[in-house]
């Protein structure tokens, strides 16, 4: 029998409503990222296997998220984990940025390496801007946190807890759902495709929308699907791939 992992990325935030750079700033969900975590909850509430273990960040866009996903499937009483290392990547000195005006002061391309390439970093964060996760007290017992990430240093940290707890869990037979961010997630699964890093570089995760991996008994990939209407799925994924676009 195949193991189930169901990934989700967090419901919308406030902040990508207003379309500003958040990496590992903590903003709660807006009224449709709460509505795309419902219907996350009901799509995964359909499959036909139950869900034995949560993964989740230190960000509560994430946390919440989860929330009402295990709300929604009737399972609230599930142990949760809670790992830094599942956070979104870090955007270093753009975070809190408008995402389109800081295009227009560095210029399209230097902001898309910054987004999408996948080993440069954005700018870093000094350690005496309140920003800097050093200054953040839940991060207090963490050394050699990041001032700035690319998805490459992004995806290392996603191994390590994924080598650590995850999969344990699922050599224990349990199948295993993590909600997390754009980014963590994408490293997630490149990792498990073995994709490479141009490919990973245009692969879009839209909010709230399941992904169900089956896993043969290496813990490789045998299928990857996103869930719910393909059409609603089409257009979620053009959503992302246009914001990009007019930024």
């Amino acid at each position: 029998m195949a193991n189930k992992l169901v990934l989700v990325r967090h419901g919308q935030s406030k902040w990508n409503l207003k379309n500003l750079f958040t990496g590992w700033t903590d903003v709660d969900l807006t009224k449709q990222g709460t509505l795309e975590a419902q219907q996350a909850g009901e799509i995964i509430n359909q499959l036909d296997f139950k869900i034995d273990v949560a993964y989740t960040s230190l960000l509560k866009r994430a946390i919440h998220t989860l929330w009402v996903i295990l709300d929604e499937i009737d399972r609230a009483w599930l142990p949760v984990h809670r790992d830094w290392r599942l956070n979104e990547r870090h955007y270093g000195s753009l975070q809190g940025l408008d995402k389109s005006e800081t295009t227009k002061k560095f210029g399209k391309d230097q902001v898309h390496l910054w987004r999408r390439s996948y080993d440069i970093k954005p700018p870093e964060l000094a350690t005496n801007d309140e920003r800097h996760p050093i200054n953040d007290e839940r991060y207090i017992n963490i050394n050699e946190l990041p001032a700035s990430e690319s998805l490459a240093t992004t995806l290392i940290r996603v191994q390590e807890c994924w080598e650590d707890f995850i999969l344990p869990e699922l050599r224990n037979d349990k199948n295993i759902l993590i909600v997390a961010h754009g980014n963590s997630l994408r490293a997630l699964v490149k990792m498990l495709d073995n994709i490479s890093e141009e490919e990973i570089t245009q692969f879009n995760i839209p909010t709230g929308v399941p992904i169900l991996y089956e896993l043969d008994d290496n813990f490789h990939p045998i299928s990857r699907n996103f869930l719910g209407n393909k059409k609603d799925i089409e257009t979620a994924i053009q959503s992302v791939v246009n914001q990009a676009k007019s930024e």
